[in-house]
């Protein structure tokens, strides 16, 4: 390999505490590559780690966010003649534990892995002539990375099933209108609304309090109204504990921006809720 090709992902990290994480195989329209898939996940493993990243934008060079995995690793894994080593990876699903808030930008095609990836982030801005697809079952594949649990909370059971049983394509339009897209802006405005949305966040809410909310958006989707009422309590009483409370209540009274600390390696464990 050339030592001084770019990386296949490229980060850059704003003043203001947002992390901008661009897939970078534009001449490949960014497809996916065991190199990309090893990066991602030390990217990722760096941003949890680090105070001064708050927030995260995840896009992708060029013309495309990632139609999938790139077609020569997949001609390789089918014949057998060159396996993907998945016994030798984590799992594809490193969003999914990231504590800090994540948007993706999608600007083009979104299938396959991309398609998880974006499907992963917390929100999703898109472009109107972006084109989304699952494409598994046209590949002989079942959908991967637990997207059968996730879409059909993110665009109802009958959208999923839509997705993931045809393969077909939507567009950033029609994604928006099954709720797929939380954001639907012009290519020009594409990253500059993105990095505003993550930089609002990173500049207003508290790190910590975000983490602990992004802890119950996922487990509250497979507990009762009463075990999430019980372990919201617990949970708050964990926040009221944390100097972001006392931080957020004075930076209201006096009228000012507040001044969260970063949320970095070493975050309290929150308290579960009696059972």
């Amino acid at each position: 390999m050339n030592e001084h090709a770019a990386p296949v992902i490229l980060s850059e990290l704003t003043g203001d505490g947002v992390m901008l994480l661009t897939l970078n195989r534009p001449e490949r329209h960014n497809a996916w590559t065991l190199e990309m898939e090893l990066l991602y996940n030390e990217l990722f493993d760096r941003a949890e780690a680090d105070p001064a990243v708050r927030a995260v934008v995840l896009t992708g060079a060029g013309r495309s966010f990632c139609p999938g995995m790139d077609m020569s690793v997949l001609d390789g894994a089918s014949s057998g003649a060159r396996p993907w080593p998945t016994d030798r990876l984590p799992p594809r699903t490193r969003p999914m534990s990231f504590p800090k808030p994540l948007v993706a930008a999608v600007n083009g095609a979104c299938a396959g892995i991309g398609f998880n990836q974006a499907l992963m982030c917390d929100v999703r801005f898109a472009v109107p002539h972006a084109k989304f697809a699952a494409a598994f079952s046209a590949r002989g594949l079942v959908a991967e990375d637990g997207v059968s649990w996730l879409l059909p909370r993110i665009i109802g059971y009958g959208n999923a099933s839509d997705l993931l049983l045809s393969s077909r394509r939507v567009t950033g339009t029609e994604a928006e209108a099954m709720g797929l897209v939380n954001r639907l802006v012009e290519p020009e405005e594409l990253l500059p609304a993105a990095l505003a949305y993550a930089t609002e966040l990173a500049r207003s809410a508290s790190p910590y309090a975000m983490s602990l909310i992004k802890r119950q958006l996922a487990d509250d989707q497979a507990r009762s109204f009463t075990e999430s009422r019980d372990t919201a309590a617990a949970l708050l009483a964990t926040a009221k504990r944390a100097p972001d409370y006392r931080e957020g209540v004075r930076s209201f009274i006096e009228r000012r921006q507040p001044e969260f600390a970063g949320l970095g390696e070493n975050v309290p464990e929150p308290a579960e809720a009696s059972s």
